[in-house]
């Protein structure tokens, strides 16, 4: 099954007030952010293409290539297939992301189905394409599905903010902050939202597009 889904405002502000409850640097932090974005969005082949443009470039970046692949009309496994290298290229797509893009596009994944799968499938039927990692995954599951329980823990921003909320040594591994979000469960998607909103008020930048 696939847990509780996240799908208003209400949903978020329920899990929120939990980690403040939870966690006096959750309601500090809370107080500071005001109410947490909602963040969701469709579930399908162009949500995950999205994610894969966001991969190691700057929000600012991935919004501007996405928005070039969008008036391309590029956004369906089919769009993806006719399109040259070139054209996807001049969108601003390396060549890895080009590959990757193909690899979604030709991977047959039935997106209708996993909303019915529990986040630990819906994970691992993802990373088998090529180019979606963990990360890409996680992403996909906290905003394309909603998933109410899924951290995302290689995430750069999330482990900063982790580091300055929590007053840590240093910036945690992956492995330290997943360790860490276990705590947070069932409220982990929520838990992300509030400390990638702490990030921008920390480094004054998006930590998520």
């Amino acid at each position: 099954m696939p847990g509780r889904i996240i799908e208003t405002d209400a949903d978020v502000a329920e899990g929120a007030a939990w980690l403040a409850r939870l966690d006096p640097r959750f309601a500090m932090a809370l107080e500071r952010t005001g109410p947490l974005p909602l963040r969701r969005k469709p579930d399908g082949f162009a949500e995950l293409f999205s994610a894969i443009v966001s991969q190691q470039v700057s929000t600012a970046s991935a919004r501007s290539i996405w928005g070039r692949v969008e008036a391309m009309g590029a956004t369906s496994a089919g769009a993806v297939r006719d399109c040259t290298d070139d054209d996807l290229r001049s969108c601003g797509l390396s060549r890895q992301k080009i590959a990757y893009a193909r690899a979604i596009a030709e991977s047959g994944v039935d997106f209708d189905g996993l909303r019915d799968l529990p986040t630990e499938e819906v994970i691992a039927t993802l990373v088998r394409i090529k180019g979606v990692g963990v990360w890409t995954a996680e992403i996909y599951a906290m905003f394309s599905l909603g998933r109410a329980d899924v951290f995302a823990p290689g995430d750069l921003a999330l482990q900063q903010a982790a580091r300055s909320l929590f007053d840590l040594d240093g910036r945690p591994t992956e492995k330290v902050l997943r360790d860490m979000s276990l705590a947070w469960s069932p409220w982990r998607s929520v838990a992300a939202r509030l400390l990638w909103a702490w990030y921008h008020i920390e480094h004054k930048r998006e930590g998520i597009r």
